[in-house]
């Protein structure tokens, strides 16, 4: 068994741990935590809705906290033997549980004490709160060969004992995200972490067997690359195109930066420039992650005329691209979209639309007219497939197709 921390949408995080893992495979504990039944170690790198995943060690039943740093003292002096030679780090985190930060010191403490008594050194790493943030998990090398963090995960009346296998790496990411050399505010910035869940949301546990030459993730929208970069990183050939030249000429040096600094081969890639609601892709696509126009930024909801003329819009290309492409996918073909909502303040919006928390693209109504259905999820609902953050008014809704 495998335990994931999901991230700060957790519904979309356990999206894509559905679509690769299946809907049967999973539980959610609280909020934050989600059971997968899988002897396999998550690919902590390919999961962008994953703060950290762990192995399950143990369920310590009808246990409070202090029973289960009992637990810890009395199994880890048997599991020492299997480190190699060098200075142990340890650390722990505490979900669905409160605990002073000099309550859990003390623990660590008496755990310090017995590791050290069976001749082996170690630090502790200090805890703040309950949790330690993956930054502290990463840069103090817990998941690594000398490194234990060990997760108490209230369940119920029990606790489930995990350690962790990997943590997400937020210099990476951070580096995909500011450091490539062209950005573009004002076209939007998909951010790297979600660009992985589309991906793993379109190509779910599917084995793809494409011909040598065929492309694996298709961007018809491709922007400044960062679907493509998640893909190749992923280990897919990635094709993209964009209607702008200058994008496209953004995306080939973002790619190119890509090889240099994270060892991609760039004849995986191939970028064009087309127009996504006219051009026919050869060869014909499988599997198409993207972002389509998401209209003009926003600060606030304009008056109602300027917001519908900007829904249109955007509505019109999304639609047509849909119809162009269908023809030129096979049955079963996956796309996952990101299509844009606009986020409607109930109680402060001027059009007062009621029990509407965002305003969609009413393309949305006809996509089994366009040859698509739309997959349903079990363990989250198409409203919680939305990304969005507090200050801004343009969401991103994330849409799966399949060709029907």
């Amino acid at each position: 068994m495998q335990l994931a921390i999901l991230g700060r949408q957790p519904k979309l995080s356990i999206a894509e741990l559905e679509a690769l893992f299946g809907e049967d495979s999973l539980k959610q504990i609280g909020n934050d935590i989600c059971l997968i039944n899988s002897d396999t170690e998550l690919p902590q790198k390919r999961l962008g809705g994953t703060i950290k995943s762990a192995k399950i060690l143990s369920r310590l039943e009808n246990s409070d906290l202090e029973s289960c740093f009992k637990y810890l003292e009395q199994s880890i002096p048997e599991h020492l033997h299997y480190l190699p030679e060098g200075k142990l780090q340890l650390g722990v985190s505490i979900y669905g549980a409160k605990a002073q930060k000099n309550w859990i010191l003390k623990r660590m403490l008496a755990l310090k004490k017995i590791i050290k008594k069976h001749g082996r050194s170690v630090r502790v790493i200090e805890n703040k709160s309950e949790i330690l943030e993956s930054a502290v998990v990463l840069y103090n090398k817990l998941t690594g060969s000398l490194g234990w963090e060990f997760l108490l995960v209230k369940d119920g009346n029990d606790y489930i004992l995990a350690q962790t296998t990997g943590v997400q790496n937020v210099d990476d990411y951070s580096k995909r995200d500011f450091d490539r050399p062209n950005r573009d505010a004002f076209n939007g910035m998909l951010p790297p972490k979600l660009a992985q869940i589309m991906i793993n949301l379109a190509v779910g546990s599917s084995q793809h067997q494409n011909a040598p030459n065929s492309p694996d993730i298709l961007d018809p929208f491709c922007g400044s690359g960062v679907v493509l970069q998640e893909a190749l990183l992923m280990g897919y050939k990635a094709h993209g195109s964009d209607i702008n030249q200058k994008m496209v000429d953004y995306t080939i040096e973002n790619l190119n930066w890509l090889s240099e600094n994270f060892q991609i081969s760039n004849s995986k890639f191939q970028i064009e420039q087309a127009d996504a609601t006219s051009y026919q892709w050869t060869p014909n696509p499988k599997y198409i992650v993207c972002e389509t126009f998401l209209g003009k930024p926003l600060t606030s909801l304009p008056p109602s005329n300027e917001l519908n003329q900007i829904i249109n819009e955007a509505n019109t290309v999304a639609e047509r691209f849909l119809k162009n492409i269908s023809s030129q996918l096979s049955l079963g073909s996956r796309l996952c979209v990101a299509l844009p909502a606009w986020y409607n303040d109930v109680e402060n919006s001027k059009l007062k639309i009621p029990n509407s928390k965002y305003i969609h693209l009413k393309m949305l109504d006809h996509l089994t007219d366009m040859g698509y259905t739309r997959i349903d999820l079990k363990h989250a609902s198409n409203e919680d497939l939305i990304y969005h953050r507090p200050d801004q008014i343009v969401a991103r809704e994330l849409v799966i197709l399949e060709k029907k």
